[in-house]
């Protein structure tokens, strides 16, 4: 697990009540209230809320504005929830930071085609200066990015706003639309959009610890990029020869067998930095061409991965951010392939109750922001402790 670590506290109540968390049905007519009801939203200075693409939006958004008023309100559809009882779908999930041990400020991006990296590094120094000004003796200091999971403009959004953000570690997913991949939202003051961006920057009065993992081994087998458009995400050849039909060669597959579960199972990485990033592969397009959910271009080569047991992995992964103190709350952002490979391995029911156990909750992403980094089939978040009050 790679990871910053911001003060972590040693010994904390385990009392799990700080950060409010709420979950209801999307189609549920009551929704808005009944996450009313269970937030309590009079002191809270921010709600971040991630809701199935079956909601129907324009209503729930038109609701949210009557029964949030005067809260500061940010969100996006997802591929999937993860709520307090672990992975689900056709929800909405809804997180509350009470003023009494957060102070938030959020940003939009707007028309990521044509970003205005000056504006946002401005945007980004001019919201940590404020923090700094409203809450001097607090530390720990996060931030939070939901993006459109179909820009592709993440990699560029991701490095751009490192350079605002400075040392201030950032986790976020990229929005879903659950295996469709139409079309996806961000949810901002009351309203939805695509092709944009929300950036959450927070400082607590809690310790907090953003990590990045994933259960994958890079094994000995390797292509190499020969044919790509980055702009779009595609790579046309591999190894000189048609990308999906080199790819399925690979793997001892006939062509038309590739699916979102192969993919899942099947992930290719690139290494950089003493480390492997995950490149994974969203589909196959209709002349072949492999389209990926991260960027990728000529020259590149790939390494293909084995997945370790997920279980296993998870659990000791969770292990780990509770030594010295359980977290009240873990934010997660998870890839839409690892809940894609659990489906196929069948192990969601275990996999949710570790998730479940350690207080994980957040959605499934078509991609994760890691620091300066746009990764895939990651489990990336934010690990919020409770403070010592001595």
């Amino acid at each position: 697990m790679t990871d910053r670590l911001a003060g972590l506290h040693q010994g904390a109540d385990d009392g799990g009540v700080i950060v409010r968390t709420a979950c209801v049905a999307c189609d549920a007519e009551d929704a808005v209230e009944r996450l009313r009801q269970a937030l309590q939203p009079d002191d809270l200075e921010i709600v971040v809320i991630f809701f199935s693409p079956r909601t129907d939006i324009a209503a729930f958004v038109a609701r949210l504005g009557e029964g949030f008023a005067g809260t500061r309100l940010v969100g996006c559809t997802t591929a999937g929830e993860i709520t307090q009882d672990g992975y689900a779908e056709g929800t909405i999930m809804a997180l509350g930071f009470p003023r009494s041990h957060f102070s938030a400020r959020s940003l939009l991006i707007d028309d990521l085609d044509n970003l205005d990296s000056r504006g946002v590094v401005d945007g980004i120094i001019r919201n940590r200066n404020g923090l700094a000004a409203e809450v001097p003796r607090w530390q720990s200091e996060f931030s939070l990015l939901l993006v459109d999971g179909l820009s592709t403009c993440e990699d560029q959004l991701t490095a751009e706003i490192s350079f605002g953000l400075g040392p201030v570690p950032l986790s976020g997913g990229s929005a879903g639309d659950g295996t469709d991949f139409a079309r996806t939202f961000v949810l901002f003051d009351g309203k939805v959009a695509s092709n944009a961006a929300v950036l959450i920057q927070m400082v607590s009065r809690c310790p907090i610890r953003v990590f990045k993992t994933d259960h994958l081994v890079p094994a000995e087998t390797r292509m190499v990029v020969t044919g790509a458009d980055p702009s779009r995400r595609v790579v046309s050849e591999i190894n000189a020869e048609p990308a999906a039909r080199e790819y399925a060669r690979i793997l001892g597959k006939d062509p038309e067998q590739l699916s979102p579960f192969i993919f899942a199972a099947h992930p290719v990485v690139v290494q950089f930095g003493g480390q492997h990033h995950v490149r994974a592969i969203q589909r196959v397009a209709d002349n072949g061409d492999l389209v990926f959910f991260s960027a990728i271009d000529e020259g590149v080569v790939l390494t293909l991965a084995e997945p370790d047991n997920m279980v296993d992995h998870l659990e000791r992964e969770m292990q780990a951010l509770s030594e010295g103190g359980k977290p009240d709350a873990i934010i997660a952002f998870d890839c839409i392939l690892r809940r894609l490979e659990a489906e196929q391995k069948q192990q969601v029911g275990q996999l949710s109750r570790i998730l479940a156990d350690n207080r994980v909750v957040g959605f499934s992403t078509y991609g994760e922001q890691y620091n300066s980094m746009h990764v895939n089939q990651t489990l990336t978040g934010v690990a919020i402790y409770p403070p010592d009050e001595g």
